[in-house]
């Protein structure tokens, strides 16, 4: 395994435009399908998908995902939170706008950056890095709060904010977990594998329980966009946030995310007609 770094180089910021990029994007078109496909029947193709390919992935690189490590019951409780919050994301997203639920889901950092320093002394914060944090994200609050801010026709945003509320305090105390137990010393592919593996199980029975309709009877579109969400988002963005996981600070990581908010308020409003005003 590459040592660990205490900043982020070139190769990381690089990744990281990369990701919250896609990131950005990817809120928005889950809302975009939503018309076609239901929430959870969404998450469920999606993660099993992905954990095709990632355990074809990893039979061509000989990785070995089954053997005995010590990291199952951190991995199954990894692959549990993580689960959830796409439960919360996903549903969430049928009663608030994406660029308003990704500014919610982005409240993840602080999660990381309040909890993980108790355990890892390493990830401490100064109060500069404080200080950077909290005016991160009241950019993103100010870039966004015409959205925030605007009356709301649907009779449940308040169900999708809190939704988006605890799928950010979920992905932060995912990555605490992550960074506080064995789980950062295995490889990146077996630890994504926990957490889409248990998801694609899971899923499914969570959307037959709320009533999903299933259906393959989709358009282009729609199977376009399972098969980005597939394999750019669950397969290669999520196995390269494990990858820097394992090998940079987490809590500077989590703060350069904040970018993920702007692209997809960029994206709602250029696709969907999300409003975005000057004020």
């Amino acid at each position: 395994m590459s040592p660990r770094r205490e900043h982020l180089d070139s190769l990381a910021i690089s990744l990281l435009l990369a990701c919250c990029l896609f990131w950005g994007f990817q809120q928005v078109l889950v809302k975009a399908t939503l018309s076609e496909v239901p929430p959870l029947l969404q998450a469920a193709v999606r993660f099993a998908g992905a954990t095709v390919l990632l355990w074809l992935w990893c039979q061509r690189r000989g990785v070995a995902l089954f053997a005995r490590d010590g990291s199952l019951w951190p991995g199954l409780l990894a692959g549990a939170l993580f689960c959830a919050e796409f439960i919360g994301i996903y549903l969430g997203l049928q009663h608030i706008s994406a660029s308003r639920l990704t500014v919610f889901l982005y409240t993840a950092p602080f999660w990381v950056a309040g909890v993980l320093p108790l355990l890892v002394a390493s990830e401490r914060l100064r109060a500069p890095q404080w200080l950077g944090l909290a005016l991160a994200f009241a950019a993103v609050v100010y870039a966004v709060s015409d959205g925030l801010s605007a009356r709301h026709d649907e009779p449940l945003w308040w169900l999708g904010d809190a939704l988006a509320l605890s799928a950010g305090a979920l992905w932060g105390l995912t990555t605490v977990l992550i960074r506080s137990t064995g789980l950062v010393t295995i490889r990146a592919e077996k630890l994504l594998f926990y957490q889409v593996a248990l998801s694609a199980v899971v899923l499914p029975f969570a959307s037959w329980q709320i009533g999903e309709v299933w259906s393959l009877a989709w358009s282009g579109f729609a199977w376009l966009s399972i098969g980005l969400q597939t394999v750019v988002g669950a397969f290669a963005s999520y196995l390269t946030w494990m990858w820097l996981l394992g090998r940079y600070p987490a809590t500077k990581l989590s703060v350069f995310v904040f970018l993920t908010p702007i692209f997809a308020l960029l994206f709602g409003t250029m696709w969907l007609g999300e409003p975005i005003t000057a004020d």
